[in-house]
């Protein structure tokens, strides 16, 4: 059966990913931004969670090339997920060239110790998928989500089979980016993937009219859907 992660942000999503059967929870804040390191709180709440939550190291939004002060910052939030007792981290980093920062990686690999950790979408910049597949595996990750450089992971199907084949097992290549119930079936008849990754978001509620009035809105936040979560876990389960 293919393992189904659901990334959430909020309390409400971490409710409804589980409650829609989601086997693991990737743990962010802000995923309007693509996802950043969440809150001690939410990881707190995270930790009594039934299933693993892995949790995102991204100290801001933009791109992966990080700063030294980027760098420090990583490392204290690997540190606080390692305090709430979560069982992994998301966690990558980039040059200008899209090449994976490896000096920077095997210093924030190096932190996580034997906690488990999936290689984020830091991987779809990448010039050479051959190169990072081995680079990945070098550094001990478990899992690289992906899209296959695309967009979404239907789009980038042919190199989301690449990187299944380069892996040879050694890590899971976990498609995401676009992955539905729709979705997810075509992608699977393609790659025979052992792990798929979802948002499952729906358009929030309006902000309030006094927020709305002071521009304290976020227009393309979304809710994570209990629905579209169960759905997606029950095509995964045929």
């Amino acid at each position: 059966m293919t393992l189904l992660e659901i990334c959430v942000d909020d309390a409400a999503g971490l409710a409804a990913a589980l409650a829609g059967g989601a086997d693991r929870i990737e743990l962010c804040s802000v995923l309007e931004l693509g996802g950043l390191t969440p809150q001690p709180g939410l990881m707190a709440l995270a930790a009594k969670a039934s299933v693993p939550v892995r949790a995102m190291i991204r100290p801001r939004g933009g791109d992966f090339v990080f700063s030294a002060a980027d760098r420090d910052a990583m490392l204290f939030d690997i540190e606080a997920v390692r305090q709430a007792g979560l069982a992994g981290v998301v966690l990558g980093a980039s040059l200008p060239d899209g090449r994976l920062d490896i000096a920077l990686l095997e210093r924030l690999v190096d932190t996580t110790g034997e906690m488990p950790r999936t290689l984020h979408r830091a991987f779809d910049l990448v010039p050479d998928i051959g190169e990072a597949v081995e680079q990945a595996v070098a550094l001990g990750f478990d899992t690289i989500l992906t899209s296959g450089r695309a967009r979404t992971a239907r789009e980038g199907i042919e190199d989301l089979a690449l990187a299944h084949q380069l892996a040879d097992g050694r890590l899971t290549i976990m498609a995401g980016s676009g992955v539905t119930a729709e979705t997810a079936p075509a992608i699977l008849q393609r790659v025979p993937l052992s792990a798929v990754h979802g948002a499952c978001g729906e358009p929030a509620s309006p902000d309030s009219a006094p927020a709305q009035r002071l521009d304290f809105v976020s227009p393309t936040r979304k809710t994570t859907s209990r629905d579209k979560v169960k759905a997606l876990k029950a095509v995964l389960s045929r």
